[in-house]
């Protein structure tokens, strides 16, 4: 008697409960969506907050000092240095970002002498003098005022906002940072039972991998921005302090930062001419160059490591999905993403148990 066909496997039923969870995901992700401005600045808030339970964490170890106490001697302590630093340095650096608001014209006009000598300044001029003149352009202006009005309305508008958004997210971190065991716990009751202390483990490694990435971006930030001050001082660039201030400041945003600070010290170095400001472009490579091969490998050997491919995809997916927000705040984000990819899909759904 010929065997008959082999019993398939049985199939698996959707059950009710599987059901409420693409529910609920999709109602999370629309939220994510559409309140995507108040998760970015609560992220935010939840960074500054991170910061400072680590330096009041660091205080608890060394000084048995109260986490609590210790989140607002961590404050009163930036602050301080913040306001020693104004009243040593401030004056000083106000009159160089005064130079440097001062020698923008100077700086445009050394670029225009270099074009106006080069073919790309050539093909620049011919399009120029091909465009409408100057009396189409004041009519058309004309009859764009009220647009410009409108525009400038909604820039202030957005400025006060703005001011307004970072106010609250200072408040907002303060408190997390105050009472963040209560929030740690609140979020771990929205998980069902049996997998609370496995929830709790993966907001414990978020943590420490966000305070682990803001310590090493902070290290990796300094030494640029020493380099940068460095390096400029002895090329002779004016304003070398503020140029390598931005250079240190720009330096938390990969890929797009040490491009943007390179560009401005590049501009500013046109006022003494086309040479100098050669050399300080080949000065920002090197600079580069020495942070991806020396300096960063050091810091990641005890801070979070970010492949770099992954980084600019985050770069650019969270720049196209939020903005300048979401370049600024890319690398944290991607930092929590890596965790929860790893621990919930990676191990806890397919099962797979990866090295730490």
């Amino acid at each position: 008697m010929p065997p008959g066909p082999a019993p398939s496997a049985p199939e698996r039923a959707i059950t009710p409960g599987t059901l409420i969870a693409v529910a609920v995901l999709t109602v999370l992700l629309a939220a994510s969506w559409f309140w995507a401005d108040v998760l970015l600045l609560v992220f935010a808030a939840v960074l500054i907050a991170v910061a400072l339970r680590a330096g009041a964490g660091m205080l608890h170890r060394w000084l048995g000092l109260n986490v609590k106490i210790g989140v607002i001697v961590v404050i009163l302590a930036v602050i301080g240095a913040l306001a020693a630093v104004g009243r040593v340095a401030g004056q000083a650096v106000a009159e160089q970002f005064a130079e440097l608001a001062a020698s923008v014209p100077e700086a445009w006009a050394g670029v225009n002498d270099w074009l106006s000598s080069s073919e790309i300044g050539t093909s620049l001029q011919e399009q120029i003098e091909d465009a409408p003149d100057m009396t189409d352009r004041a009519a058309e202006m004309a009859q764009r005022l009220p647009d410009l009005f409108q525009t400038l309305s909604g820039a202030v508008n957005a400025t006060v906002g703005s001011v307004f958004s970072i106010f609250l997210m200072l408040i907002l971190a303060l408190y997390i940072a105050m009472e963040a065991e209560r929030y740690r716990q609140g979020t771990i009751m929205l998980v069902p039972l049996r997998h609370r202390d496995r929830a709790g483990n993966i907001l414990d490694e978020m943590g420490r991998n966000l305070a682990l990435w803001m310590g090493g971006q902070a290290l990796d930030m300094l030494a640029v921005a020493i380099l940068a001050g460095l390096g400029l001082w002895m090329l002779g660039v004016p304003l070398a302090f503020i140029l390598a201030l931005i250079a240190g400041l720009t330096n938390i945003i990969p890929i797009v930062g040490p491009f943007l600070s390179g560009t401005i010290a590049v501009l500013f170095s046109f006022t003494q001419g086309f040479e100098l400001a050669v050399q300080v472009a080949i000065l920002f490579i090197v600079i580069q160059l020495i942070d991806g091969e020396i300096i960063l490998p050091m810091i990641q050997r005890f801070a979070v490591s970010l492949p770099p491919a992954l980084t600019v995809v985050g770069i650019m997916a969270f720049g196209g999905l939020f903005g300048l927000v979401g370049i600024l705040l890319a690398t944290p984000l991607l930092v929590i993403l890596i965790v929860l990819v790893r621990r919930v899909y990676v191990e806890d759904v397919l099962g797979d148990r990866l090295p730490d």
